[in-house]
This record gives C-alpha cells, sequence and structure tokens, in this order.
C-alpha cells in the first residue's frame, strides 16, 4: 500500500460532507458582467440567429470570467477545467492551499487534444503516421508545454473507435480499428504521464468517452448507441482497456447512453468491466454538464436522483453541472446516498492528488517556461515531422512531386487560412502562428498565381499545374459537428469541375476532419493529398511532399466511402448469406460501387512496394509467427508499414472479413529487401460466443500481410 492511503483516510476522517462534496466539484470559469442571460443562452441565441456573431464577440469582450473564488475559500470546489494561464492558476492554488480550512491543492484539467500551443496535426490525421514513437514524442511535447501553464491533466487521448464518418468526432480519435486505436492510446498514454506521474512536467491522461461513443446511431453527436454485448467487447472496449493496463489515471464516461443506460450512470460499466475486471484505481471525470443530462435523457427523473445514480454508479468528478454540489450534502445526510460511495469518490480524487505530487508541490506552474516555450524551433520542427507523416497520398498519375518549373495556380479558401489548419479542439493554440499552404510555397520560394475570386478562371491559361485546396474548415468537423453529407462543401466541386474543365492538370490537396466522399476527385484529379488538419506547420510540411524533399509515408486508419449512404463504411465488417456482387439477390446498393473509393490501410508514396514469401506458422510460445518480405522496387527511399491481418474460419458467431492483427512501419532504400516478423498471441484471435464466452475458434485462419487492407499476400494456418 502506498504510504499516501493513510493520509487519505486521514483527510477523509476529518472533512465534512460539505468539503468532501467540494473535492468532486470541477468548475469552470464563468462569464458574467456584459449579459443578463446564461453564456449557454447566449451561444444558443447566436447558433439560432437571434444575435449576429458580431454581436457575440462584442458581448464577450466585455466580459469578466468569475472564478467563484468564495465558493473555492469554503472548500466547495475540488479542481478546474479550462484555464490556461498559470498566474490565474497560482492564484487559485494559492487560496486552496493557504486559505481553505484543510488546504488540499486544486487540480486543474484542459483538453490538450492534438497539442496545447504547439499544435500538430488531428489525432485521426497523426494516427496516419502508423507510428507509436511519434504519436508518444508529440503527446511528451503537448505535456511539457500545458504543465508549464499549470495544468495536471488532459481529457485525452480521445480512443473511441469511429466507423461512420457523419460523426464529427472521428476527427478526434486513431480511426475504425481497435487495433490501431490501442496502440494510439497507449502511446499517448505514456507520453502524457512518463513512468513518474509526480515528474512537474507529466499530467494525468484521462481517456475518453468511455464507452461507444464513436458508434453513435446515425453517425449524430451525443445520439444513442444500442451494440450487442460481443461488439461492444471486441470492437469498442479494447482501446479503453489498453490504456487503463499502460497506466491511464482517469477515465471520462461517454455523453451517449449503451442500449438505454447512460455510461454517466452505469454501474455496471464503471463498477464491474472498470473497476473490478479492469483493476482500475484512478479517477472518473464526466463529461461537461453530463451527469444533469441523465435528467435529459429521461433515465433520472431529477437533479438529486441524477446525483445519486451518477456517484454510486462510480462517477468521481461532476464536470460543470453543479448537480454534485448542490445535491449530494442532502442525499448523503439522508441516507440515499451512503457515506462510503462520496468516500470512495474522494479517495480517488485525492489518490490522484498524491500521485501528481500536488500536496507536496502545490504550484506546479513555470510561467517564464510558459511564454518561452511558444513557437520554439524544435517544437515546430517536431509538429512538421508529424504533418509530414499524417499525410496520405491518395492518387498520383505521376504528376508528384512537382518540377520546379512548372508555374503554379493556387485556388480555394482553405490554401490562404491560417487558422483552419489547426483543426478542432485546438484550444490553447494561436492561429496566428499557423504555416497555410500558401505560406508554406512562399517559405520554399515557390511563386505561384492566386485563382481566388471572379477572375480567378482567367488566369488558369497561365498555369501549368493548379493546386485546389479544398474541404472542411476547422467548424466543420469535431464535437457538435456531424454531418448528414459527407461531399465536399457547397460551391466546392463545382469549382474543381471547372479547373478540371480548363484541360490542366488539377492536384487536390483536401483538409478535413473525416473521411470524405470525394468520388469526382478520384476520378479526375491528377493527384490527390489528404491533408486533414495538420496543425501549426501545415504548409511547410504540404510544400515539402509536393516538391518531394519528403516522400509521402501516410496510410489512412479510416474508410474512404464513394456516398454518404453507404455510411458506416468500414474493412472489418461481415459477410451476410448473400455477400455483395454482380447478382442482384446480393447484399448492396444499386446506385453505388461496392467497394470503398480508399480502403482502410491505403496509402501510395513516391516509390513502389513489393510484398512475397508469406509465412505463418504457430510456435510453441502460443503465438502465431508471421514473416513476409517487403522490397522497395523504386528509385527513392520510403517508409513502408507493413499491415498484418487474418481471417477466423466458421465460428459459433459470423467473424469479420478480415481483422488487422498487427503493423510495423520499416524505413527501405531504393532496391533494399527487408523480412518483417510478426509475432501474435493467439489468444488476442478470439472472439466471444454468444453466451459471452471467449474463445478461439478452432480451425484453419486466412492470414494476410501487404500495404493495405485490401492489397494483400495471403497464407493459411491451422490452429
Amino acid at each position: 500500500m502506498k504510504p499516501y492511503e493513510n493520509e487519505i483516510q486521514a483527510l477523509l476522517s476529518q472533512m465534512t460532507i460539505a468539503e468532501k462534496v467540494g473535492q468532486l466539484q470541477q468548475c469552470g470559469p464563468s462569464l458574467v458582467g456584459a449579459f443578463e442571460v446564461s453564456f449557454e443562452e447566449l451561444l444558443d441565441m447566436m447558433f439560432d440567429g437571434r444575435i449576429s456573431h458580431e454581436e457575440f464577440e462584442r458581448l464577450m469582450g466585455t466580459a469578466e470570467q468569475d472564478y467563484h473564488e468564495e465558493a473555492l475559500r469554503a472548500g466547495r470546489i475540488g479542481s478546474y477545467n479550462g484555464i490556461a494561464d498559470p498566474e490565474i492558476v497560482n492564484r487559485l492554488q494559492k487560496i486552496a492551499v493557504e486559505e481553505t480550512r484543510l488546504g488540499i491543492p486544486l487540480l486543474f484539467g484542459y483538453d490538450v487534444i492534438h497539442g496545447f500551443r504547439t499544435v500538430g496535426p488531428i489525432p485521426l490525421g497523426e494516427a496516419c503516421a502508423w507510428e507509436p514513437d511519434l504519436w508518444r514524442r508529440t503527446a511528451r511535447l503537448a505535456a511539457q508545454e500545458a504543465t508549464a501553464a499549470g495544468i495536471h491533466m488532459t481529457f485525452a487521448p480521445m480512443v473511441d473507435v469511429a466507423k461512420d464518418a457523419r460523426w464529427g468526432r472521428v476527427s478526434e480519435g486513431a480511426g475504425e480499428d481497435p487495433v490501431v486505436s490501442s496502440a494510439y492510446g497507449v502511446a499517448k498514454v505514456q507520453g502524457f504521464q512518463t513512468e513518474d506521474l509526480s515528474r512537474p512536467d507529466a499530467m494525468a491522461a484521462c481517456i475518453k468517452h468511455f464507452a461507444a461513443y464513436g458508434a453513435a446511431e446515425a453517425g449524430r453527436d451525443y445520439n444513442r448507441v444500442d451494440l450487442s454485448p460481443q461488439r461492444l467487447y471486441e470492437e469498442y472496449l479494447p482501446p479503453f482497456e489498453a490504456c487503463i493496463q499502460a497506466g491511464a489515471r482517469a477515465v471520462m464516461p461517454a455523453f451517449n447512453d449503451i442500449s438505454g443506460v447512460p455510461c454517466t450512470g452505469n454501474r455496471w460499466l464503471l463498477q464491474d468491466v472498470l473497476r473490478r475486471d479492469w483493476g482500475f484505481t484512478g479517477v472518473t471525470v464526466s463529461d461537461s454538464n453530463a451527469i444533469a443530462e441523465c435528467v435529459v435523457h429521461g433515465y433520472s427523473r431529477d437533479k438529486a436522483q441524477a446525483a445519486a445514480d451518477a456517484i454510486t454508479a462510480g462517477v468521481d468528478i461532476d464536470m460543470s453541472s453543479d448537480v454534485y454540489v448542490s445535491e449530494l450534502d442532502r442525499l448523503v445526510e439522508n441516507g440515499t446516498v451512503p457515506m462510503e460511495a462520496l468516500d470512495r469518490a474522494v479517495a480517488d480524487v485525492l489518490r490522484l492528488k498524491f500521485e501528481l505530487g500536488l500536496f507536496e508541490h502545490p504550484y506546479r506552474t513555470d510561467p517564464d517556461r510558459a511564454a518561452r516555450d511558444i513557437n520554439r524551433p524544435e517544437d515546430r520542427a517536431l509538429a512538421r515531422e508529424a504533418a509530414e507523416k499524417s499525410v496520405v497520398l491518395l492518387k498520383n498519375d505521376g504528376i508528384l512531386p512537382l518540377q520546379p518549373e512548372k508555374r503554379i495556380g493556387v485556388w480555394g479558401d482553405l490554401a490562404f487560412s491560417r487558422e483552419d489548419m489547426l483543426g478542432a479542439w485546438a484550444v490553447g493554440a494561436d492561429g496566428n502562428l499557423c504555416v497555410s499552404l500558401a505560406d508554406g510555397l512562399t517559405n520554399q520560394n515557390i511563386s505561384f498565381v492566386s485563382l481566388q475570386g471572379e477572375t480567378g478562371l482567367a488566369e488558369v491559361a497561365s498555369c501549368d499545374v493548379i493546386l485546389a485546396a479544398v474541404g472542411e474548415t476547422k467548424d466543420q468537423s469535431g464535437e457538435a459537428a456531424s454531418r448528414a453529407d459527407i461531399g465536399l462543401p457547397e460551391g466546392q466541386e463545382e469549382r474543381v469541375r471547372q479547373l478540371v474543365d480548363t484541360g490542366k492538370p488539377v492536384i487536390a490537396i483536401v483538409f478535413a476532419g473525416r473521411p470524405l466522399a470525394i468520388p469526382y476527385l478520384a476520378e479526375h484529379a491528377a493527384a490527390i493529398l489528404i491533408a486533414w488538419h495538420p496543425g501549426v506547420e501545415a504548409g511547410n510540411a504540404l510544400a515539402e511532399i509536393l516538391y518531394g524533399a519528403v516522400n509521402p509515408s501516410g496510410k489512412l486508419t479510416t474508410t474512404f466511402p464513394y456516398t454518404t449512404g453507404q455510411c458506416p463504411m468500414y474493412y472489418a465488417h461481415t459477410n451476410t448469406g448473400r455477400p455483395g456482387g454482380r447478382s442482384k439477390f446480393t447484399s448492396k446498393y444499386l446506385d453505388t460501387p461496392l467497394e470503398p473509393v480508399w480502403p482502410f490501410g491505403y496509402g501510395l508514396s513516391y516509390t513502389t512496394y513489393a510484398y512475397q514469401d508469406l509465412q505463418a506458422s504457430r510456435n510453441g510460445s502460443g503465438a502465431l509467427s508471421v514473416s513476409v518480405t517487403v522490397s522497395n522496387t523504386g528509385d527513392r527511399s520510403g517508409d513502408e508499414t507493413v499491415q498484418c491481418y487474418f481471417r477466423a474460419p466458421a465460428a459459433r458467431r459470423v467473424r469479420p472479413v478480415r481483422q488487422l492483427a498487427a503493423f510495423q512501419k520499416v524505413h527501405l532504400e531504393p532496391g533494399e529487401a527487408q523480412t518483417v516478423s510478426f509475432s501474435i498471441p493467439i489468444q488476442s484471435l478470439g472472439y466471444y460466443t454468444p453466451d459471452m464466452q471467449y474463445t478461439v475458434a478452432p480451425g484453419t485462419y486466412a492470414v494476410y500481410a501487404g500495404g493495405s487492407s485490401r492489397d494483400c499476400l495471403e497464407t493459411q494456418v491451422a490452429l
């Protein structure tokens, strides 16, 4: 037992009920002084068109932030979120440590999703690097920057497996596969937390959203989730369990319900699975206002019941709904909520504060470093590396890399937008520090003709090649940004058609927070780069790739459908009794191709690779040994992500047509060949039977290896 466990019990013995409840209250600063309605109502007024965006900004500009310092002095606040100013952090911490009765330090949380000041690619983009070491390093940088500002916990990584491109928050995770999402999540946890959480530059990782938020019905944010327990355990829970085993110290229950029970009040999920089965001993933090929303769900009759439901289910910290602080005192006093449930939650919070070293060193800020760390060259170099490795080359008719003598025309607002390079949830960043595509070309001394405006087409004649920047702004994906149509936003395809009709080759550079349905581009563009939202070094990374200084190596971690109506579309689907085919009475749509435009794992390079000699056998240590030889058959060096898949034999539940088992990224010089080996635990190839027994089906397994889920060699092995 850790020494601080005795200190936790000693503190609990001294605390009043009100002080205990205060430790469970996570407060965000309120805005006051500029308007008579709440901030939330003001937002609704803007979104509903009752006030203009300009009027909203004017009101916000005259508002003051209220940090509820009197409630803090009374011991009614245990943590804050959304504060990134070290001076304010220290001021509030001083009140907690020196002016409250017990002097318990505060915990400060923040959404550090894909960088703090130095913002890298959105997670969906960075996942396309297929490189855990890169994921660790970018998380390490984010933690170093954030902790200097006094942040102790990040609400990341998001490890929701997401198979429906309509869902806006697909941008925040690693894509559609549990193996990739697990590897991504573990690397981020390790990068954020390090091996010692008490280090001044380490912060706790809060994995989210537990669980199955990525399976929201129809891809609509906050919507219901109705899954079989088998799919939940096989496809959606593994990344969370992997992160818990990697030491993640916080978990955020999801907004959604699972089969009618909101995750925020789901005792089975938060007690049986998370704590009993997985041995989690950290802290749970509700999503913003989620406890109060159990009433809106229709699960809890009022806020009092919502508080009782959440605390007894296992939610420790109430983020921003004020339900605990308004209801729990009375509920504990009248016996509705057992004191043991309250003490358990408070102990979880105190434990994390001890692990972070806050009792010994409560002022974990470095204002000088926080100011100095912004825009450091070495940090931007890492952001550029991440951006370069996240870009996926989807098509190339031989026009890339560009030759310096080609005269370039550039069209599209996104080519000139710096702010949109940040993507969703880059809340601590300065968009002015971003490099747009146009900036990146200029930085490389590449002159270009702007094709913007009504007269833009008239300039095309002077160009040899057109760069068309298309896709989504940063606000068109992310939270509350689900889309019923994942094609190009209005007007973009029409303009691209006009550019193509000029006869000039068009290179499409697609900025997006999700897979887009872009079949016209797939057919008519000379080349396509999916850049996602690449972060502060966006333009520099793209210029390096366009002109060949960097060989693109990204591979998709999500499927690109032909049209929105195919969503959800993902590679690890099961066959029906009538798999899609050329015959009429098969599982397909009449008006779209059967296959996606680009499959999971796909990505081109400026060189070419060949696979041969795939072998698979069972070894004596309970693992499947797989090896394949990959060769660089082109004329330049490159990085190739070798992917290993399997298909199980006939089983008591229908199995997917292909499942990722492992991956490995290798560097190959021209003409070089390398044998890549995988050792895959046979136990990892199992599934849950109809009565929820985990088993590995006996029989002959198909084993695949190659450069994507579609382009693979195949062999067989008996298990």
